[in-house]
Formats: C-alpha cells, structure tokens, sequence
C-alpha cells in the first residue's frame, strides 16, 4: 500500500514539472508543424521528379522531436536545391489553384508576360509600318526629332526594348517553373525589371549610341539592334552605369582609411 501511495505522489510531482517545461521559451508548436509540413512538401517534390533522397531522412523523421526534424529538413534542402520550401510550396499551390483552368491561367505570371510580349509586339508592327519610322528620322534622335515622328520613333525602340527584356524574362521563367523556383516576390521584380529594360534600350539606343558609332552610319538595323540588347541586358547596362557613377564619386569623394 505504501509502495502505490509513493508511487501516486511521484506521478502527481512529475505532472506539473512536464507543464513547466512546455511553458519555457523555445520552439513554438507552430513552427513545428511547419517544419513538418515544408519536410512533407520536399519529400513529395523529391519524389515527383525523381530526386535522390538521403535515406537518413527517414529515422529522423520518426523519431519526431525537435533536433530530428531540423536536422531531416536541413539534409532535404540539400537534396531539392535549387528548389526551397518556399518555392515548393509557391508551386503546389499554384497547381492546386490551377486545377481545372486553362493553360494560362494556372499560372499568372506567366500570362501576364506573354500579353505584354503581344502588346509589345503589336506596338512594333504598327510603328515600324509608319512612315514616319525610318533611317532618317531615328538618325536625328530624340534632340531633333518633335511631334507625332518622335512619339514614334521612341515607341518603335521602347517596343524593340521590350520585346528583349520579355524575351529573357520568359526563358527565365520558364526554367524556374520546370526547377520549381518560382518565388511569389518574383511576380513584382519581373515588372520592375520589364521598365528597366525598356529604359535600358532606350539609353543604349539614343544615348549610348552617339559613342558607340559613327553618327552618320546609325540607322534602323543599329538603333534597333541596340535597343535590343539594352532590354534583354538591363543588369548588364545597370552595372556599367553603377561603375561609371562609383569611379566618379571615387574621384570627388575619396574613402577614407
């Protein structure tokens, strides 16, 4: 009889000393079942498209205690890069949202490409069918150029532009999908680099070009080619123009030591 009476009170000091501890500062149970949800997500990813899984991941997984499931989810972000959780989980909801709609529209971003690479293109016909759009009027650029001719000259090479940024960005992001590293935050960069781009023809074609060649010898095959490799090279224009700013600010503004 004493031997269940301790017995009881041992249990009865052990209960609250298991509540304590739960209430101490650590890993929230939330975050957990995070973990536990991203390890299932890379699991079925691994196996969808045939990716080597360490098989360590499968004690660690069982054992289901903190220190395991970090470590199993630290080995599969090895094993899926370069896809992440985030991209992963990004994807699959994209197909579930999909599911039923049609080519287009399972994935947004990609349909919001493919209208502006039409836009851009039917911008391109209608200027380059104008009259006003020829060798002569993009020689005289935007300083001697005015009026309706101006308006579509630039739209000629800001269409050119795009169409060389739409152009990289779409191979881009057909090769995130198919890696599955399509990130929701890319939705916002890829317009902001579509500007860009534009930009960066724009600079390359009326600017840059009165250094690059003889003015006399610019016409439409150059300014267009131009125009071109500025939209589909923006970071590449972006960095040059960063040097050249640095260097300058080097020379005015010299760093202290």
């Amino acid at each position: 009889m004493m031997t269940n009476t301790a017995d009881s009170n041992t249990k009865k000091v052990s209960a609250p000393i298991a509540n304590s501890d739960l209430s101490k500062p650590g890993i929230s149970q939330d975050i957990i079942n995070e973990l536990s949800n991203e390890i299932n997500n890379m699991l079925s990813f691994a196996v969808y498209n045939g990716i080597t899984i360490n098989t360590e991941v499968n004690s660690l997984i069982q054992n289901s205690n903190v220190d395991d499931l970090i470590n199993a989810h630290n080995l599969l972000c090895k094993n899926v890069a370069p896809a992440t959780p985030k991209s992963i989980e990004f994807t699959k909801k994209l197909h579930q949202e999909g599911k039923g709609k049609s080519v287009l529209n399972k994935l947004p971003l990609v349909r919001n490409l493919i209208l502006l690479g039409i836009l851009f293109l039917v911008i391109f016909i209608l200027t380059g069918l104008s009259p006003e759009v020829n060798n002569n009027s993009l020689d005289k650029g935007m300083m001697n150029n005015h009026g309706l001719p101006l308006l579509l000259n630039i739209g000629y090479l800001a269409s050119v532009s795009g169409l060389g940024v739409l152009f990289y960005l779409l191979k881009s992001v057909s090769k995130s999908v198919k890696e599955g590293v399509l990130l929701p935050e890319e939705s916002i960069e890829y317009m902001a680099q579509i500007v860009l781009g534009v930009i960066a023809g724009l600079i390359l074609a009326e600017i840059l070009s009165i250094y690059l060649t003889d003015p006399n010898s610019i016409n439409l095959f150059n300014k267009s080619i131009l125009a071109l490799i500025g939209g589909f090279s923006s970071d590449a224009i972006f960095s040059i123009l960063q040097g050249v700013i640095d260097r300058i600010k080097a020379v005015f503004i010299p760093t202290s030591s």
